[in-house]
């Protein structure tokens, strides 16, 4: 394969990518919270992760002399991740009440609930805590 072709490929998957990635998690605002990883994080996740590669094949392949036109895909794919990472993070921490996505316990009411407890290292048992 040509390296002109190859770094036109690779342009179209940086592209490709990040666009799954932000359409993923903008999905996500229409899904309702769910206890653990769904399929769409995981399906963000790789798209996050292959996206690595393909952009070091982007721009290893890039013929810099004509630079918009190497520069054009990257840009597009930095503005799409920007966005994705932005939403996802408003996803998690705004939109959904509590900043958790279900009705895990907070912070305050973790603590509420928890019980203090000392182990004594010589004997391993337990000993009350004293508060």
């Amino acid at each position: 394969m040509r390296t002109q072709q190859l770094n036109r490929l690779s342009g179209v998957g940086v592209v490709m990518l990040s666009l799954t990635a932000l359409t993923v998690v903008l999905w996500g605002y229409t899904q309702p919270p769910i206890p653990d990883e769904g399929t769409g994080a995981h399906i963000f996740q790789l798209s996050v992760m292959m996206l690595v590669p393909v952009l070091l094949v982007h721009v290893a392949t890039a013929d810099w002399t004509p630079p918009l036109r190497s520069a054009c895909p990257l840009a597009l794919a930095a503005v799409a991740i920007t966005l994705a990472f932005a939403a996802l993070y408003y996803l998690e921490h705004v939109y959904y009440p509590g900043g958790q996505a279900t009705g895990a316990p907070n912070s305050a009411s973790a603590q509420a609930t928890t019980t203090s407890r000392i182990i004594d290292r010589s004997t391993y048992s337990e000993v009350p805590a004293i508060a």
